[in-house]
């Protein structure tokens, strides 16, 4: 005798996320190299660039070690980058999934981005491993406020790329404005330098970007003598929240009229 199993409403929306993490891991990686490739592609790229920054200039950047300095902005706007551009495609990309009555456009959003968070996650334990095994000091005095700043990019980001995948669905040149809005990022967010290097009267043009507050902030919670300047907690909060909300109003909106383009 067969017996069906009653699922609840979240258990539902629960399962199809895990689907699409699921099938996202073997679409990305269905190559000989695997899963693995995700974890060597940003370890490699952010440990080359924070050891050359960190032996050109040597030993420490504003009272912290340079290649901790580095890796915490590296490690921080990748998660920001990745995120965004992979969300921005996820409707795009699982839209023939959404002709089921249980999948909806914000699982496959939230099943991308988890993806990208998990392999951050990982990323930041082989570079931890690393840096133990070269001898680098690990000093991190306020676990908890890093692991909330990674939070808050991450929200960030998903929310941004939400936004630019609902409006991709009805123009598709958007994409074209992302790439390039996003490619000066990684040198305006704080990776290579800090805001102490720079003077007072130019600080304005780059406070509006909350990476470059999360980065910031983070150091400061993994070195208390960092003392950072000219960054604010409550303006990084309250843009995530924001941004946070303006999406699911945009996505509650039109998310039906984006998936029947």
């Amino acid at each position: 005798m067969a017996f069906v199993k009653h699922r609840t409403i979240l258990q539902i929306w629960l399962d199809v996320i895990f689907a699409i993490f699921v099938r996202e891991i073997k679409s990305k990686f269905s190559d000989k190299l695997g899963i693995s490739w995700a974890v060597a592609q940003p370890v490699s790229f952010i440990f080359v660039l924070s050891y050359m920054r960190s032996s050109i200039e040597g030993g420490e950047t504003h009272s912290i070690p340079t290649f901790v300095f580095m890796v915490y902005g590296m490690i921080c706007i990748q998660l920001f980058l990745t995120t965004l551009t992979s969300t921005s495609g996820s409707i795009k990309k699982n839209k023939q999934l959404f002709s089921f009555r249980q999948v909806q456009p914000i699982a496959s959003v939230i099943a991308v981005a988890l993806f990208e968070l998990v392999n951050k996650v990982v990323v930041i334990s082989v570079l931890a491993l690393i840096m133990y095994f070269i001898k680098i000091e690990i000093s991190i005095y306020d676990p908890l406020r890093i692991l909330i700043y990674l939070i808050s990019i991450w929200l960030i980001a998903l929310s941004t790329g939400m936004l630019f995948a609902l409006a991709r669905a009805f123009i598709p040149e958007v994409d074209k404005v992302r790439t390039m809005l996003q490619r000066p990022l990684f040198f305006i967010s704080g990776v290579f330098f800090s805001l102490q290097d720079l003077p007072e009267n130019i600080w304005i043009y780059l406070q509006w970007n909350p990476v470059l507050h999360a980065i910031e902030l983070s150091r400061l919670a993994a070195y208390p003598i960092y003392g950072a300047v000219g960054v604010s907690e409550l303006y990084l909060f309250l843009f995530t929240l924001t941004i946070t909300f303006f999406s699911l109003c945009c996505y509650t909106l039109s998310w039906k009229q984006a998936i029947s383009r």
